[in-house]
């Protein structure tokens, strides 16, 4: 069959596993640190960054509809949703958004701070070099993310509790032209 292939390198190319969630990452030397590991999480997580568009063509007569010329990206609409399985005090900090932590407990509060901007990593395995050493990685850095879909809980008989979260990445007014997020793909080498 003539179309029915794959890139040879497609295992090269690999994003593997469910990959984890920190509070930071150094792509100059890659690493986790249990410290920096927000959560474990269940049934993965999903990554979407949504442009949106204005089309200055489309009440023109006669100009065809997505013209390259007169198209416009206007924003940029950055999540991360997903589960996590357990739960820390600080993780239900930051999922509540606007709240202080005291020790063990957490306050909400009716005004949003600077501080409750943080930053979020998304880190995975890639390609078939993926070694302790020197193993590949895609890492996706959210900027200035703020929980937006709450604190949820789901618990079920005899079943782990699940939490829900929403991350929203934001722009800021100090750098009011960085979009908020950036991808990296690493190729691994041998150990």
């Amino acid at each position: 069959m003539k179309f029915t292939k794959i890139p040879e390198n497609t295992f090269q190319t690999l994003q593997l596993n469910a990959g984890v969630l920190l509070s930071t990452f150094d792509v100059s030397s890659p690493a986790v640190v249990d410290a920096n590991l927000l959560g474990a999480t269940s049934g993965g997580v999903t990554f979407n960054a949504a442009p949106s568009y204005i089309d200055f063509g489309e009440d023109i007569d006669n100009c065809p509809k997505n013209t390259k010329e007169l198209k416009k990206l206007d924003d940029w609409d950055v999540r991360m949703t997903g589960s996590f399985a357990t739960m820390s005090a600080a993780l239900a900090q930051r999922m509540t958004a606007a709240a202080d932590l005291s020790g063990d407990k957490i306050s909400p509060r009716r005004d949003l701070a600077l501080a409750d901007f943080k930053d979020i990593w998304f880190v995975g395995d890639y390609s078939d070099k993926n070694g302790n050493t020197n193993g590949g990685y895609i890492a996706i850095h959210m900027l200035n993310t703020l929980s937006t879909g709450g604190f949820q809980l789901q618990t079920a008989d005899k079943e782990k509790g699940k939490f829900s979260f929403e991350f929203t990445a934001h722009f800021s007014m100090d750098a009011q032209d960085t979009v908020p997020f950036e991808i990296y793909v690493h190729a691994g080498a041998a150990e």
